[in-house]
């Protein structure tokens, strides 16, 4: 049985967070419709998965994410993957492209940069969440501003 059949609430809007309830949805097309930086469209107890959108040339940004393992798939567009002991020494370790994935362990710093002329789409799942229910960042302006 088609899994969207199920599923009369997958509207694929990933402009709020549907976390902690059962939610079904086309990630690949609610990557494509997401506009923000950044969107937590699910936050449970202990999985969190975001939606990003990242101008060609630009990036998510050097970080390190103590306790928390994190996936970034590539839903359209192509990324360079930078890995590194600190966010001097980090380096390209990887190219990915639509369907690709990176697999993140705590305590690992990273980034990960648009290296195509359009922009880069990317599902991030993160366990345990990262970011509070509900975030938005329209900019990465935004997402530097709520972090520090």
């Amino acid at each position: 049985m088609d899994s969207h059949m199920n599923a009369p609430s997958a509207c694929c809007c990933p402009c709020s967070d549907h976390g902690n309830e059962p939610f079904c949805t086309s990630i690949v097309r609610s990557a494509h419709q997401n506009r923000n930086f950044r969107t937590a469209i699910w936050t449970g107890c202990h999985l969190q998965m975001t939606l990003m959108c990242i101008p060609p040339r630009g990036e998510i940004g050097a970080e390190i994410h103590p306790d928390t393992d994190q996936i970034i798939r590539v839903e359209s567009g192509q990324a360079t993957v930078y890995l590194g002991t600190g966010p001097e020494s980090l380096r390209p370790h990887c190219r990915l492209r639509t369907g690709d994935a990176v697999f993140i362990p705590c305590g690992t710093w990273h980034n990960i940069l648009n290296c195509g002329g359009c922009a880069l789409r990317v599902s991030s799942v993160y366990g345990p969440p990262q970011h509070p229910f509900g975030t938005v960042h329209r900019t990465k302006a935004d997402s530097d501003h709520a972090e520090h």
